[in-house]
């Protein structure tokens, strides 16, 4: 099969072998997308070799344990834990010590032909809910997975920074359920999407000193050690602080303002999948206008220089 791979320090499309798991469910990948994680990566983050990718929708092509599933369409939740510890009894395997990740660690990833996973992880997708949309569902479980951290509620004044792929997706997960959400962000165009939905927002350079200590809530999603300065300016003492973004690097940060204003600092990664299946399900979200452009696999160098530059969304790569 063909698949996206970065080995050597280099990204390639290579001649792979397709997946071939006993105990695990086939999966034919019908769209994945790009996400920062796969530019990171590219960069050294995580140390990953192999195949890129984690975000996709794919129809199950053989599963010895779940035969009921067998060519319907599938997500798939990307932890695979090691079926044994505490954690993985409690179906809850993200954070297994020895747990392997769908494209970032010890385990090849989305963006190839076909892709294996425990059939556990998958999640059959609603027929409501398009190829293009269902992609999404990874990166959307991990925006909305910030309500299992902090409680959110309806009156929770709540700043998002970053108004890329993650941040959108956080505005407008919490959006949907709220009137008191801010975004943050460069960007006109891409403030405007949520804006459209019915979502405040400001330009970076526009902030107003009367916002600042202001929010109980701040999710840094922009990936920059300027935005978690941002969050600490926004947040309100003994507010809480969500870090969503990974990138390679050490960041440096302003340790005494959070202990001097008694911040609580939450990191916050994978989240769970039914609720954002369900959330397109019941159509509360249009991703369109988040996708900037596709590119077959075997354009898939090309289509990863296309996500790095400035200004772009998701892109996606169809096999």
């Amino acid at each position: 099969m063909k698949a996206l791979q970065f080995k050597n320090g280099a990204l390639h499309v290579a001649d792979a072998p397709t997946p071939s798991r006993p105990d695990e469910a086939l999966v034919r990948v019908l769209l994945s997308g790009i996400c920062n994680t796969d530019l990171e990566i590219a960069k050294g983050y995580a140390g990953f070799e192999g195949t890129l990718g984690h975000e996709f929708v794919g129809v199950v092509e053989k599963a010895s344990e779940r035969t009921d599933i067998v060519g319907k369409r599938v997500v798939g939740e990307i932890n695979a834990g090691c079926g044994k510890c505490a954690l993985c009894h409690a179906r809850d395997p993200r954070h297994c010590l020895e747990r392997t990740v769908l494209g970032i660690h010890g385990r090849d990833g989305s963006h190839a032909e076909f892709l294996s996973l425990p059939a556990e992880n998958l999640f059959v997708v609603p027929d409501e809910v398009a190829d293009e949309q269902a992609v999404f569902v990874e990166p959307l479980a991990a925006a909305y997975g910030i309500y299992e951290q902090v409680p959110l509620a309806h009156h929770t004044r709540v700043a998002i920074i970053g108004d890329g792929k993650l941040g959108l997706l956080t505005a407008l997960s919490y959006g949907a359920a709220s009137s008191n959400a801010l975004l943050v962000g460069k960007h006109e165009g891409k403030l405007a999407i949520a804006r459209d939905a019915g979502i405040a927002t400001c330009l970076l350079s526009e902030l107003d000193a009367s916002v600042l200590r202001t929010f109980d809530v701040v999710v840094e999603a922009s990936g920059s050690e300027s935005g978690f300065a941002t969050a600490l300016d926004l947040v309100r003492p003994r507010g809480k602080i969500v870090l969503k973004s990974t990138f390679s690097g050490e960041p440096k940060w302003a340790a005494s303002r959070v202990v001097v204003d008694e911040i609580t600092v939450v990191g916050s990664r994978c989240g769970r999948f039914e609720p954002a299946l369900k959330l397109l399900e019941r159509g509360k979200l249009d991703l369109t206008p988040l996708v900037s452009d596709e590119f077959p696999l075997a354009d898939g160098v090309a289509a990863m220089k296309r996500a790095a530059e400035p200004g772009v969304l998701k892109v996606f790569l169809r096999p």
